[in-house]
């Protein structure tokens, strides 16, 4: 388990005996592991190098483990900080290559072939982004919701921004409004457009991956590397972000009413906001009849907008 953040089985092994039994002496951890006392004493080395444990000065030494969520952190950490430096590295590499060779169109955007690749390619763009994620999140989905879900959390952990944009078809799901819920109390700035064009996840600004089609789960997807396609997928995501309705509302409003609003300005149907809600269609429609009529609004539509315009929906 412990082999991605530089310690070797062997040593991992030492280190869950000692775990097992701490203060032992490095004798009794040899007769455990049934190994040569210098072979460990060896890897009681590499171990306190690590920081997962320390050799105390008594005679004969006793072994005390470092607590693991402590001592995994601190490997993490140096783990991440040796590929920021390779990261670095590698924009200074990039810089040598001629400027043709850098422009030339295999460089700029690249076709990822299959949904496990593609899966694949998408979770090693999320646990490589640093500072900032951008998503126009939509059906169908090629990787695992769950997967996904739980990795963008770490990132909201790590301090990463992370703007959201849903489909109506993405709330409508199954638990999709309390998914994004969930999302915006995790630390998510969320919102809700009744026409998000494309799936879409730019990371930092420098990288952003979509489908090659845009209703359908197909095989393929592209790899957007910085240029003018680039610029232009950014550029339009906060379009649609400034047109779009906050997916959780102000606190001031009413609970219900407030998931109402969302759901009227994202352009759902009553047996839709009645599905998520757990309401009846007449006590929804009964409701949306009432709000209609104290906002002044005409349409269903312009109701959800006026509930914008009047900071009943506010980020």
């Amino acid at each position: 388990m412990l082999e991605s953040v530089g310690v070797e089985p062997p040593d991992e092994e030492a280190y869950r005996a000692v775990l097992s039994a701490p203060g032992c002496e490095i004798q009794e951890l040899a007769a455990t592991l049934g190994r040569d006392e210098l072979d460990v004493l060896e890897t009681v080395g590499r171990l306190e190098k690590l920081g997962l444990l320390t050799a105390t000065s008594d005679d004969p030494v006793r072994l005390i483990p470092t607590r693991p969520d402590v001592a995994v952190d601190a490997l993490v950490a140096v783990r991440r900080a040796e590929l920021d430096r390779v990261r670095a590295e590698a924009r200074v590499l990039l810089s040598e290559l001629s400027t043709q060779e850098q422009y030339r169109p295999e460089n700029l955007v690249e076709v990822i072939v299959g949904q496990e690749a593609i899966a694949a390619r998408f979770a090693q763009l999320l646990n490589g982004t640093r500072n900032q994620l951008l998503v126009l999140d939509r059906p169908p989905y090629a990787a695992q919701a769950e997967e996904s879900d739980t990795t963008v959390r770490g990132l909201l952990g790590d301090g990463v921004v992370v703007h959201g944009i849903y489909s109506p078809d993405s709330l409508d799901i199954p638990g999709g409004v309390d998914e994004a819920y969930s999302a915006a109390d995790a630390g998510e700035t969320s919102r809700v457009h009744p026409q998000v064009p494309m799936k879409l996840a730019v990371f930092d600004a420098k990288i952003a991956l979509l489908p090659l089609s845009v209703d359908q789960l197909v095989d393929s997807a592209l790899v957007v590397h910085p240029c003018a396609l680039l610029d232009a997928l950014i550029e339009m995501f906060w379009l649609l972000w400034d047109q779009a309705v906050p997916v959780v509302p102000a606190a001031k409003a009413d609970p219900t009413d407030a998931r109402l609003m969302t759901l009227l300005a994202a352009g759902f149907k009553d047996d839709a906001i009645a599905r998520q809600l757990a309401l009846s269609s007449r006590t929804v429609g009964r409701r949306v009849a009432e709000l209609m009529e104290t906002l002044g609004a005409r349409t269903r539509f312009q109701a959800g907008i006026q509930a914008q315009r009047r900071h009943l929906l506010e980020d």
